[in-house]
This record gives structure tokens, sequence and C-alpha cells, in this order.
């Protein structure tokens, strides 16, 4: 267990050389705690929903909503409230299963907040006796945290609920947040039936998640001791959006109610502070969400609360972390993946709607719009994020008038980040990176690249397999859809690339004219692999082709080199010198010198869900082996559609 402890702390925090940190310090440039403390309103003051009394309110803010809430709910009137056992907690020890806690703990959450809804929505109080069922429930958990995440979050370090303290991770935070609103809406019925039970919740929000967030400092995600190289991730946003809705709603006190949004501030702003000025999310769109996506709920329930008085929307480094989401959607539900992110997906609607009114993005608001028009669901899931559901409710009918588009580009370059997009007339999408070896969600991935023909991928990043205990271990680069031998980067003199803050791209460059992207990966790899240099470029040339080239120079060669292509479809290599792949209608082909390589195609089963309900059951790997040991040379591939 000490191991995993460990290898969890330095996962969590990278390696000096790969610091990117710029201390701008917006927030707490924006206001100082006695500006918060007098800028602070009571909740009956800011929060704009209707009371749960209000039942016309209800009715206007539900609209064509409402008929669809109700029935969500109407399937938990008889819901059997799951017991999370304390096998469950240890299974996560035992085989490293974190879906045997996770799963009866999800199953409870959804069904609360279906119930929640369904009662505003309604106003009969035919679901409270559900409701208050499901929050005694929780209201009785020794922890709301995940049994994944106990070891960092509790001081004891032990991956077993400990009842002498509180911790604050990603879903203790998120039903601190619910559990506010729920005790807002229903303090008054809750009292019809029994006082103690809006006591209690209230309460337990306090002691779980006020007092620890005030007295702890040594959570990781709060980044209060920030030493250079640590990592500050989704994590970051999350956490403090969930304990800021906390003491926006629970503190009655304003010197500590001031001091606790203060210090959400503090916390908050090292996110914006680690983030690049080009406002790409490194963990990947599917973690956008959860990270510059709960960094928009944190400014905009902060500025809800301080009647737009502390408010830092018009920073360009805001919209620049609001309109990647746009930009990285390539079509018909597919997304440029990197590290642990999957390949589909494309976001919220309605966060990504109000994010881009927020920042006023024409970009975000109509892809928001598009992904709105592809949703077929009249109901609105909550989750255990009451916020955003009551924010879809708020800004749905805007979002209906929205016009819907896909942002338009030819290229699209991330020069902090060092992401790159490219496209062409004949319907290549290319989505190239560099960066480091230690990024968030990292996989040793320096110089990959993914490729669309028409929206449909080609050239792939698989993303990463279910959660499980390997998953944030020391045995992370053991999974094979870490390797860098599962990336579409070559295995240089024997050696596959390696994880690290110090291993990083050299010299990249991005000719925008020229649609050409180069770097150096020399750096991506150890010292054994003798280097001295592996330039790769990408070039979107004047034939519509995407031309691949390393030039490289090895100080000793002593292994023959082999370059990887992961792709979707099956590679046809019977033509020698080409790699011909069905694309829907169309032929995608590559070319290389037959005199300077053999080929080999491995199937890679896809035997985990999260991955096949991506790819299905099987993916490509291509191995071009190079013939020869040599110490010097070029390698060339051309992409092209026949």
């Amino acid at each position: 267990m000490k191991k995993l402890i460990a290898f969890i702390a330095l996962f969590l925090s990278c390696n000096v050389l790969a610091w990117s940190y710029e201390k701008r310090d917006l927030l707490q440039q924006n206001a100082n705690l006695q500006r918060v403390k007098e800028a602070l309103k009571n909740p009956a003051d800011w929060v704009s929903y209707p009371a749960y009394s209000d039942r016309a309110g209800w009715d206007k803010l539900s609209g064509a909503h409402r008929e669809a809430q109700i029935r969500e709910g109407e399937k938990y009137l008889e819901y059997e409230w799951k017991v999370v056992k304390l096998t469950d907690y240890l299974e996560y020890e035992k085989s490293g299963s974190r879906t045997i806690m996770e799963n009866p703990f999800g199953s409870n959450t959804n069904a609360l907040a279906a119930l929640v809804l369904a009662e505003l929505s309604e106003g009969k109080g035919r679901f409270m006796g559900q409701i208050v069922n499901g929050v005694w429930m929780f209201n009785e958990m020794t922890t709301w945290v995940l049994s994944a995440h106990l070891g960092s979050a509790q001081s004891s370090k032990m991956f077993f609920p400990d009842y002498r303290e509180h911790a604050i991770d990603l879903t203790a935070g998120d039903l601190g947040s619910f559990m506010s609103w729920v005790y807002y809406f229903f303090k008054e019925p809750f009292d019809k039936i029994n006082p103690l039970i809006a006591q209690r919740t209230k309460l337990n929000i306090q002691e779980r998640i006020l007092k620890p967030y005030m007295e702890r400092n040594d959570f990781w995600w709060q980044s209060f001791n920030l030493k250079p190289g640590a990592m500050v991730n989704n994590w970051n946003p999350w956490c403090n959006f969930n304990v800021l809705t906390s003491f926006l709603l629970i503190e009655e006190d304003p010197e500590k109610r001031a001091a606790g949004v203060h210090r959400t501030m503090v916390s908050a702003d090292e996110f914006i502070n680690y983030t690049h000025t080009d406002g790409a999310c490194e963990e990947g769109p599917s973690y956008w969400g959860h990270a510059a996506g709960k960094m928009y709920d944190y400014l905009q329930i902060l500025s809800y609360a301080t009647g737009g008085k502390v408010s830092i929307f018009k920073e360009p480094i805001i919209k620049n972390m609001g309109e990647y989401i746009a930009n990285s959607y390539v079509g018909n539900g597919w997304v440029v993946n990197f590290a642990d992110a999957s390949a589909k997906g494309g976001g919220e609607a309605g966060v990504i709607y109000r994010y881009g009114k927020a920042v006023n993005s024409d970009n975000m608001k109509q892809f928001a719009a598009y992904l709105e028009e592809k949703k077929s669901k009249e109901v609105i899931l909550a989750g255990r994020d009451l916020f955003r559901a009551l924010e879809d409710f708020q800004y749905g009918p805007q979002l209906k008038d929205q016009k819907a588009a896909l942002p338009e580009f030819k290229s699209m370059w991330y020069p902090q980040t060092e992401f790159l997009y490219m496209k062409n007339d004949k319907g290549f999408f290319f989505a190239g990176k560099g960066g480091y070896n230690a990024e968030s969600h990292n996989h040793n991935d320096i110089g990959t690249f993914s490729l669309y023909l028409n929206t449909t991928p080609v050239f792939i990043d698989a993303g990463v397999g279910t959660y499980t205990r390997q998953t944030f271990s020391n045995e992370r680069y053991t999974i094979w859809t870490m390797k860098s031998e599962y990336h579409n980067v070559p295995v240089i003199n024997g050696s596959a690339q390696r994880a690290g803050g110090q291993f990083r791209s050299r010299n990249i460059q991005f000719d925008e004219k020229k649609s050409l992207f180069s770097m150096d990966l020399a750096g991506a790899y150890p010292e054994n692999a003798k280097i001295k240099n592996w330039n790769r470029s990408y070039e979107l040339d004047k034939k519509g082709e995407l031309v691949v080239q390393d030039d490289f120079a090895l100080t000793n060669a002593e292994a023959a080199n082999q370059v990887n292509f992961l792709v979707w479809q099956q590679p046809d290599i019977s033509t020698p010198g080409t790699i011909k792949m069905q694309v829907n209608n169309q032929t995608v082909s590559m070319q290389f010198s037959p005199e300077l390589f053999s080929v080999e195609v491995e199937k890679v089963k896809q035997d985990d869900r999260r991955l096949s309900n991506v790819w299905g059951e099987t993916i490509y790997r291509i191995s071009l082996n190079a013939k020869k040991v040599a110490a010097k040379g070029k390698y060339k591939y051309v992409i092209s559609v026949l």
C-alpha cells in the first residue's frame, strides 16, 4: 500500500522540468477578502431559481422538460436504496476494482437527483418520502469519498473509510454541493416531516466540507503549498466549485462565509496559473467539462453570489479555455483525444452555451446549439450536479433559439500546450501533439497524431480502459494504452518513450503557410536510446496528402527501428510499400519504401467495455520494422485518399 500511495503522490506532482506556470492570480487581483465580504449576498438575494413553494415559477422554469422530469422521477418511487458495503471498499485493495464500490454509490446518487428534480417540477410531495430516504442514507454513510480516493484523501492513508476524519474528494464535494441545494429547496418540507432531517443534513455539510476545507491544507488539489513541478488538474476547479457552493448556501456567518469563499479563490487561482495561456486542456475533451467547464461553473456561481462584482470572464485565458472544446470537435460525435480522453463525446451543450455567453464566444454558443440538436431526450439528468441541471432549465430556451454551427478553421495551433489541428479540402482532419510525458492523465505519446477522413477516425489514439487501481499506480505504464508502442510514434534503437517531466519535445515548430508541423522527438526517449536527433514532421501538402517524415541520427545504432501506427480499419498489406484501409466508401492509402521496411499487423482486441464502446471489438497496430540497423536515415510515409 505504501508503494501505491507514494506513486499517487508522484503522479500528482510532475517533474520540475515539465512545469508550466504563470502567477496570474486573476481572482485575487480582482477582489481581496474585504471586497469579497462586501460583495457577497445572502442566498435569497442571488439565487434566481424559484423557491420550492413557488409553483408558478417552477412550472415556468421546468417548461417543456416538466413531464419528462416527472416520468424520470417516477422510475425511482419504488427504488431500493443500495448499501455500499464495507467489502465494496475493501475490493479496491483486493482486486483493484473501483466499480464494485462506485456502481451502487452512483446508482443512489442518480436516483436521488431524479427524485429531487421530479419533486421540484411537480411540487405535490409525491416524491418526498423517497427523497428523505436517500438524504438520510447519505447522511448515515461514514464517508462520501470514493474507495479509490481514500488513500490520498485521508490523512491516515488508508483505503478504508475512517470515521475519525472527513476528507474531500470529487464525490464528497459533489455531494456537499448537491445536499446544499437540497437543504436550500427542501428545508421547510423536511421540517414538516421532522426537523432533524434538515439539521442533520446541514451539520454533515459543515462537518464534511466546510470545516475540513478551512482547517486542512494537505488536500493535494487545493494547491495551497504548491511546489515547482506540481500538477494542478481538473480536481482543483471541480472540488473548489463544490466547496464554494456549500459556503454560499450553508454558511450563515458573513465573516466565515467570506473567508471560505476567498480561500477557494486562492486555490482556484492555481488552476488558472497552471493552465497555458492558449487555454488547451492537456487532459483532453473528455475532461474539459470538469476542468475548464467546472472553472466556468465556479466563476459563474461566484459572479451570481456577488452581483457580478467578482468576475474575470473578460480575461483572454478564460475565453481560450472555453473555446478549446469547440475547436476539438471533429464531427459526428468524434473529438480529438489525447491521454486518457475518449475519442467520442463533444461535451454538455448547456454548459458550453452558458460559458460561450459569459465570454462572448459565438463559436461556443453555435457549437452548443449543434450539440443540442443532436439530443434525443427532453429529460435533464443531474447526476450529482444540481447546479448544472438548474442552469439547463434556466438557459434552455435561449439555447434552443441559438443558431447551430461548427467552428471553421484551416488550422488551430496551441503553441504552449503544443496541440495542432489542421484540415484540408480532401476531408482530412489532422491532430498532432508535442508536450511532455508528465501531463495530467499522461500517455507516453510525444509526437503522436490522429487522422480523420470526413469525420471518421483512421489513425487513432485508443484512449483508456476502465479505471482500476493499476491505472493510477506504479504499474500505469505497463498498460498497453499508455505505452508509446501503441501510439503513432517510433520505437527508436530498441527503446520506447519514457514517462516523466524531463521527457518532452524539442524544437517544435508550426509553419501555417506550409501546413507543416515538426519537432525533435529525441527528448522523449531515454539516454540508452542514443539519439542525436529524431526530427518528425507532418505536412498537409498541396496534393491533399499527409506527408509524415522521420529524419534521424543516432550516436550508436544497436537495434532496428520500429515505426508504429494505430488504426481503426483493418489494413490491407498485400501490395508491397502500400497499406490500404477502407473508410466508408473511400480508400485511405499509406505509402512507404518496401526496401526500408517489412510490415506486421497486430489485431488489438478491445476486451474492456470502455474501449469497445468506442471502437468495437478490434483495432489494429501497424508496425513498420526497419530492415537495417542504421545510425542515420530518412523515413517517409505518404497518406492519401485514393
